[in-house]
């Protein structure tokens, strides 16, 4: 055999083996669709993480916000119920707004000017 039949056979061999391994075989078919069907599984939960994410981000600054107004109005309460304590503030609150008066006071009531 000449030297030049040797590489041929050697190439040709060298093309046989590449062409069995470019051929899939039904099992690798089969690896290949499980393998996708199995990322794209993953990657639906993936996107449904995040939307829930993103939701439950959104829930949380309402319900902060909710907390946040509820704390300003404890404040505000806690404020009142102190100044409620104090009897000189009961009695001028009382006067201003259900105009009752102390012993020989008079209550004079005038209409609010309408040309304001």
């Amino acid at each position: 055999m000449s030297e030049k039949e040797v590489r041929k056979k050697k190439v040709e061999k060298n093309t046989k083996k590449k062409a069995a391994k470019r051929k899939m075989t039904p099992f690798l078919k089969l690896l290949c669709f499980v393998l996708i069907g199995i990322s794209a599984f993953l990657l639906y939960r993936v996107v449904l993480e995040i939307i829930t994410t993103i939701t439950l981000k959104q829930q949380l600054a309402v319900v902060e916000e909710r907390y946040q107004e509820v704390q300003d109005e404890n404040e505000y309460l806690t404020r009142e119920r102190e100044k409620l304590e104090d009897p000189d503030y009961v009695a001028s609150y009382a006067r201003g707004n259900y105009l009752l008066s102390k012993d020989d006071e008079q209550i004079f009531y005038l209409p609010e000017d309408e040309n304001r």
